[in-house]
């Protein structure tokens, strides 16, 4: 017959004290010896091999996050240096139509200012945000307004020259009336002779004109027309486009213009919107000496 078996209710074997004391000894005897002697060098090899994966597991969030914020500033820096470079570009375009005209008019500037500078405005550079569905209208929307010191009747420019003007303004968002649209109209002047015209928007495709010209207006096809700066919102100098044909109304005794626009907004999504020179002394005079 089986002998029953002792029934243990306690665990035996060392306490928690003497196990404390020999983990204890155990490692500060692994400490000397690491200190003293390599032989524990391919132990930690292994133990490091071993964890490895279990330290990059735990590392790969915050790499995630690092790599995250070196790509999203990366991408900023690229888009900041682009949009220095397209502004400084049509800021080049537009100081050498200016040299052009400066060339055209150098002797009476001569007379009249002896020297002649240049007063640079500040600009924003704007994008395309969309083109309203209306064939009827020739409008851009950008993705600036108010907000970022959009105002209405600034003027839009590229690398060619005037591209419209700025109509309508939103906190967020402005629309431009192109150069071809009839609601807007420019002083223009003939860089050949210096002959003052007004520009409007024509009912030929992609076209503009200037109405109502004199029988002996010198105007010619092939003329370029440049802003003349009357009026203060178009800045002086500014290509507007070159003359295409000239039609005369022996009846009437006018004629009109029709000239090719020598910006090309189709082209582009970027432009820069110039700002409005404020005249300080209308501002200080009373309503009666201003309207004088």
């Amino acid at each position: 017959m089986p002998q029953p078996g002792n029934l243990r209710l306690f665990r035996q074997g060392p306490s928690v004290e003497v196990r404390l004391v020999l983990l204890l000894a155990l490692s500060l005897a692994l400490v000397i010896v690491d200190a003293h002697w390599s032989v524990l060098a391919p132990l930690r090899n292994a133990v490091s091999v071993a964890i490895y994966p279990f330290q990059r597991t735990v590392m790969a969030p915050r790499e995630a996050m690092d790599f995250f914020d070196s790509w999203s500033q990366a991408a900023r820096v690229a888009r900041a240096e682009q949009d220095a470079l397209r502004r400084q570009r049509i800021e080049m375009a537009q100081l050498s139509t200016h040299a052009a005209q400066l060339v055209a008019e150098n002797e009476q500037l001569r007379r009249l200012l002896g020297v002649s500078e240049a007063t640079a405005r500040q600009s924003i550079a704007v994008e395309v945000f969309y083109v309203p569905p209306n064939v009827f209208s020739h409008r851009l929307i950008f993705n600036k307004g108010s907000d970022d010191g959009i105002e209405a009747g600034m003027p839009v420019i590229d690398e060619g020259g005037v591209v419209g003007q700025i109509v309508r303004v939103t906190p967020f968002t402005s629309e431009a009336a192109l150069l071809i649209d009839d609601s807007i109209s420019i002083p223009v002047q003939v860089l050949r002779n210096g002959l003052r015209l007004i520009a409007f928007g024509s009912d030929e495709a992609g076209r503009i004109e200037v109405r109502y010209l004199a029988d002996h207006a010198d105007v010619a096809a092939g003329d370029m027309l440049i802003t003349s700066g009357i009026g203060g919102l178009f800045p002086a100098g500014l290509s507007v486009g070159r003359i295409l044909k000239v039609e005369r109304d022996p009846g009437t005794g006018f004629g009109r213009a029709i000239a090719e626009p020598l910006s090309h907004p189709e082209r582009y999504r970027h432009f820069l919107v110039l700002s409005i020179e404020k005249d300080s002394h209308l501002k200080t005079q009373p309503p009666e000496h201003a309207a004088e």
